[in-house]
C-alpha cells in the first residue's frame, strides 16, 4: 500500500511544474511585444491652426528610420486632395523632412510611412489647418512707402510662432496585467509545491513510526 502512493507523491510536483510551464505559456504570448519605433512629434503639430502654408514639415521618430529607396513616403493633401509635397521627404537619423510648395485653405492632411530601425514598416497620418489660401512663405519682404513716412518691410507670417500647438497623441503605456496573472500564477504554483513537499515529509514520518512498530 506504501510503495503505491509513493510514486504518486513523487510525480504530483512534475505535474504541478508541467502545469506551471502550461501557463507560463499561454501568458507570455500576452505581454507587450518589444516595441517599434514611434512618431515622437511632429512640426507643425498635429491640429494646429496656422496663418500660413509652412515652407516644409518635420516628423520626429523615437530612433533611426531606415534610408533605404522607398523606404519613407510622404504624402501632403489640400482639402481638395491636391498634392504639396515639393519633391522627396529628406531623412536624417530620426527626423524627416518633407517640402511643401502651392497654396492652401482648409484642412492639410499628412500621411507618412517610414521603416523602424528594427526593420518593421509603421505608418500613421496626422492633419492641419490654414484657415485661408496662402502661398508657401516667401524670405522677400513686401515694402510698403509713402509720401509722409519712410518705406517700412512687412515680414511674411511665421508660421511656427502662430501655430496653435497641440500635442501629438502619445502611446498608450502597456498593460502590467499579464505579468500581475504571471506572478500570481507562480505564487500559487509554489504554495502547492511546498504544501505537497510538506504533506510528503510528514507521510513518510508517520510511515516510519508505523513500520518501527
Amino acid at each position: 500500500m506504501t510503495s503505491s502512493v509513493a510514486p504518486r507523491r513523487r510525480t504530483l510536483p512534475a505535474v504541478l511544474a508541467a502545469g506551471l510551464l502550461a501557463a507560463a505559456a499561454l501568458l507570455v504570448p500576452a505581454l507587450p511585444a518589444a516595441a517599434h519605433d514611434e512618431l515622437v512629434s511632429t512640426d507643425p503639430p498635429a491640429d494646429a491652426v496656422l496663418t500660413a502654408l509652412p515652407a516644409q514639415i518635420t516628423l520626429s521618430f523615437s530612433a533611426d528610420v531606415l534610408t533605404d529607396p522607398g523606404a519613407t513616403v510622404i504624402e501632403v493633401t489640400d482639402a481638395a486632395g491636391t498634392s504639396l509635397a515639393a519633391g522627396a521627404p529628406r531623412v536624417s537619423g530620426a527626423d524627416v523632412t518633407q517640402e511643401l510648395g502651392g497654396t492652401a485653405s482648409g484642412t492639410v492632411t499628412v500621411k507618412w510611412r517610414v521603416v523602424s530601425s528594427d526593420g518593421h514598416p509603421i505608418d500613421g497620418d496626422f492633419a492641419f489647418s490654414v484657415p485661408a489660401a496662402s502661398p508657401t512663405p516667401s524670405a522677400t519682404p513686401t515694402a510698403t512707402a509713402s509720401a509722409s513716412t519712410p518705406a517700412t518691410a512687412t515680414a511674411a507670417p511665421n508660421p511656427a510662432t502662430d501655430a496653435t500647438a497641440v500635442p501629438a497623441d502619445e502611446a498608450s503605456a502597456p498593460s502590467p496585467l499579464p505579468w500581475i496573472l504571471l506572478a500570481v500564477a507562480l505564487v500559487i504554483v509554489a504554495g502547492v509545491l511546498i504544501y505537497v513537499f510538506a504533506s510528503r515529509t510528514g507521510r513518510n514520518a508517520a510511515d516510519g513510526g508505523t513500520t518501527e512498530r
